[in-house]
């Protein structure tokens, strides 16, 4: 899919979210949480335990 779509998908299902009563906000939250997920590009297995190696002091 497009990443515009997406990211439009995302914005159209927190709208209505605000909208929407406690139990369904929170699926529809969920649900626009999945779809920004696939923006984010997969993370390669040698870097996942990078990050959280603490830095060096300068």
């Amino acid at each position: 899919m497009d990443e515009n779509f997406i990211r439009g998908r995302a914005q159209d299902i927190r709208d209505l979210a605000a909208k929407a009563d406690p139990f369904t906000r929170k699926r529809l939250l969920d649900l626009a949480a999945t779809y920004e997920r696939r923006l984010d590009p997969p993370h390669s297995a040698g870097t996942v335990g990078a990050r959280f190696q603490p830095q060096a002091n300068r």
